[in-house]
């Protein structure tokens, strides 16, 4: 974190906000995304593939030690939340109708 201007650190992004972030790429790539929140559950961007409705994906993003990470729904990572293009292409390759 950097200090701002009142010499405080800045606040960092939200979970939402970094969902939100990974959306907004999938959507400019054609995917559909909606960001989903069931009580008592952390929220994930929902993906679809509107070329193959079939295949879709929940995306969670989670904070630990070494920062801030995209993962999948089956608990492995899918990329750095600092490097949304390549979170964006790992998501896209999965979903890509064959």
């Amino acid at each position: 974190m950097t200090p701002d201007d009142t010499g405080t650190a800045a606040p960092s992004k939200t979970r939402i906000e970094y969902l939100e972030e990974l959306g907004d790429e999938l959507v400019k790539r054609g995917f559909r995304v909606r960001l989903t929140q069931l009580r008592g559950q952390s929220p994930s961007l929902h993906v679809i593939n509107p070329d193959a409705s079939a295949l879709t994906e929940n995306i969670l993003a989670e904070q630990g030690a070494d920062g801030w990470w995209y993962w999948w729904s089956w608990a492995e990572r899918v990329a750095s939340a600092d490097d949304v293009p390549n979170a964006a292409d790992r998501v896209a390759l999965v979903l890509a109708a064959h």
